[in-house]
């Protein structure tokens, strides 16, 4: 790909040339983004086949086989973004999303934040993309990056917002507003939204009982995980445990 950044209309004209053309897979050097606005497309990919019907959003990593058949009512748009340092934040993002989503039961209120944040991003590098009024953006952005690049690295942890503000050389305050400016939320939301995914994963897929989940996440106090966990999901570690494993059985 020739170009950090390209988007593409598909029209109706767009969309019979390419129901048309040839049937082959192939994969992209480039990351792909497809947002189907109405219409319908069905889509191969790891060997699986779904029909997906707009509105819809689908994201394709680079180097992945897959092939694409539109309907001739397809409408929407395609995203071709250059594979790069930026993307690999998008990608891990993505990764977290769709861990998130294969859920069950979906916490529908943590994809939210977590959507809203992979959008937050994508307008954040569209920004970057243009001329830079100031250094203080620049630097934003190069902090913004090294937080989350320390709070994967220590989010099981009991490490609060001083822990990485200090790590970071800087005040809370400023912290805060990086990422507010950056991902439209606050530190503690972020580690929180960090350690409920990793709570949730444990619970689902591991033998740990839930103070020991509580403590590899950090919180000393199994009482004190239950109240964090309770009221970003409204219902206890424990009964979740029993309800997804209830689902999978």
């Amino acid at each position: 790909m020739d170009k950090l950044f390209r988007i593409i209309e598909i029209t109706a004209e767009l969309a019979v040339e390419i129901a048309s053309g040839p049937k082959e897979d192939h994969f992209h050097d480039f990351e792909e983004l497809i947002i189907v606005s109405e219409g319908s497309l069905t889509h191969y990919i790891d060997f699986k086949v779904e029909v997906v019907t707009g509105p819809f959003a689908c994201y394709i990593s680079m180097g992945k086989m897959h092939r694409l058949e539109p309907h001739k009512d397809l409408r929407g748009w395609v995203i071709h973004l250059e594979a790069g340092n930026c993307l690999n934040r998008f990608t891990d993002l993505c990764r977290i999303i769709n861990s998130e989503y294969h859920l069950d039961p979906v916490d529908y209120h943590t994809l939210r934040h977590l959507v809203n944040g992979l959008i937050s991003m994508f307008d954040a590098q569209r920004n970057r993309n243009i001329p830079l009024e100031n250094e203080l953006k620049a630097s934003q952005v190069s902090s913004f990056n090294n937080f989350l690049g320390i709070l994967e690295k220590n989010f099981r942890n009991d490490a609060g917002v001083s822990f990485y503000a200090n790590k970071m050389n800087m005040s809370e305050r400023n912290l805060n507003l990086i990422c507010r400016n950056n991902f439209r939320m606050s530190v503690t939301e972020i580690i929180e939204t960090r350690k409920l995914i990793e709570a949730k994963r444990m619970l689902m897929y591991s033998d740990k009982t839930v103070s020991e989940i509580g403590y590899a996440l950090g919180y000393n106090e199994k009482s004190y995980f239950t109240r964090v966990f309770h009221a970003r999901m409204d219902i206890t570690p424990s009964r979740y445990r029993e309800m997804t494993r209830l689902i999978i059985s």
